[in-house]
């Protein structure tokens, strides 16, 4: 039998929903907070809504354009058919090369874990162990794929849901002994002890955070009905960021003094801790673990499939759109894994300086590609909405895109002026840069922007 020629269809309702409802909790939720909280006083959770509400937009955008057209390459192929093909070339290029990234940072994490309880063993070793696993279960089917992120996802929504059942408990009184209270808002330096304007530059902290929502749209393309899917999955980003992110945060900074947060720590081990439950430490601990599981297997998911659609559009090498017996693109997860191997090694031999730079150098890369949702979103619009193709549509036309546009740009902005973030925006931007220089090198054959849809 020979390989099949297009990817297989093999992901079920349930898996892009959970993909869709634990996408983005990961340690950026359950450690990162604590950043946030410490920057913003006890209104981080307001940051925690207003940065919700800005992915929302984002990914109604891109279930409109998802919906009308499902497509692996999602975004990728919307800016290509919107500006051009150096504008799919580069948002191709910049998801791949900030997932890859992301895939060798979190197999560190998941081996630094690991070797607290096997101090034996390797930070590097276990990280090598962590990937391989990772790349065996992405090279059986998208099937495997979708089971494994199913049970990954279930386990976080789970911690997430008992933490705002025994914590909401502890706030609202029904906890014996509680010590929370609505004045730690104001107590302790007043709702901006730093001002109103941390409010919007923390933005940036928690924006990073949800990351991954956006793997829903491209996952629900190798399902049987991927319409249906982007809808339902767009669908639960609201309540998923509403719930996970806006309530645990507001519920923190009333269960004690936001001042007693510290930064690189969980707050949620702090909040638990303070409660009184015993090996909250561990138990977060194991949680954080399967979120860098859970990472990993999305990242190669994720990468290997923009891969795949790169090499579909000569913006690869040929070899890397070969899939295996059950329909997963095989050197595409093989490639992206190399690269992941690179930066354990990398991490290992220069951890502050090759490893750091490659890290600060994905920092804004979201930011570009949510920016060319956007641009895309208004370009499209109007020519698929006279083909009748939208069935899904933004909210707010084109008044909300607009919006949405300037909010990025006003937050790509602030980071430039922030001298924390200042270092990480340039060499996100030196990454872009040399992927710009890339595409004419490459002499691709270029073809004008196309406004109508593609079978």
């Amino acid at each position: 039998m020979n390989p099949p020629i297009e990817l297989h269809k093999g992901l079920k309702q349930r898996h892009v929903t959970m993909i869709a409802l634990g996408g983005a909790i990961g340690a950026g939720l359950f450690i990162g907070s604590g950043t946030l909280i410490k920057t913003t006083g006890p209104a981080a959770f307001v940051t925690s809504a207003l940065t919700g509400a800005i992915i929302v937009l984002v990914m109604r955008m891109l279930a409109e354009m998802a919906v009308a057209r499902p497509s692996t390459g999602s975004f990728a192929d919307y800016a290509r058919d919107a500006v051009g093909d150096w504008a799919g070339f580069s948002v191709g290029w910049l998801y791949w090369y900030f997932w890859v990234i992301v895939v060798g940072f979190e197999a560190v994490v998941g081996g630094q874990i690991i070797n607290g309880w096997l101090p034996g063993i390797p930070v590097w070793a276990i990280a090598l162990g962590l990937l391989l696993l990772m790349t065996l279960l992405n090279l059986m089917s998208v099937e495997s794929f979708g089971e494994a992120e199913y049970w990954f996802a279930g386990v976080k929504i789970f911690a997430i849901v008992a933490f705002l059942v025994v914590t909401g408990s502890y706030v609202f009184g029904f906890w014996s002994n509680s010590t929370a209270s609505l004045s730690h808002l104001t107590a302790h330096g007043g709702f901006f002890p730093h001002g109103v304007s941390t409010l919007f530059t923390s933005v940036v902290v928690v924006i990073f955070s949800m990351t991954g929502v956006e793997v829903a749209t491209i996952a629900a393309a190798e399902s049987a009905e991927p319409d249906r899917n982007i809808r339902r999955a767009v669908n639960t980003v609201i309540v998923r960021i509403l719930i996970f992110f806006v309530l645990s945060t507001f519920l923190i900074v009333v269960a004690q003094p936001w001042t007693e947060v510290v930064p690189g720590k969980s707050p949620f081990v702090l909040t638990l801790d303070k409660i009184g439950i015993p090996g909250s430490g561990t138990i977060l601990t194991v949680v954080i673990l399967v979120a860098v599981l859970s990472v990993l297997n999305a990242g190669l998911y994720t990468s290997s499939r923009l891969l795949f659609v790169l090499a579909k559009n000569n913006e690869a090498p040929a070899w890397i759109t070969r899939l295996n017996r059950r329909g997963a693109p095989a050197w595409g997860v093989v490639a992206s894994t190399l690269v992941g191997y690179g930066c354990v090694v990398i991490a290992a031999v220069w951890p502050d300086t090759v490893f750091l730079f490659l890290i600060n150098s994905s920092g804004a890369v979201f930011l570009f590609v949510y920016l060319m949702i956007c641009l895309s979103q208004m370009k499209l619009r109007s020519h698929w909405e006279r083909e009748g193709l939208l069935k899904f549509k933004m909210w707010g036309h084109p008044w909300l895109p607009m919006l949405v546009t300037a909010i990025i740009l006003a937050v790509l902005v602030s980071m430039a002026i922030d001298p924390e973030t200042r270092m990480s925006l340039l060499q996100s931007l030196g990454a872009l840069a040399v992927i710009l220089a890339t595409y004419p090198l490459l002499g691709i054959q270029r073809r004008a922007p196309r406004l109508t849809s593609r079978a």
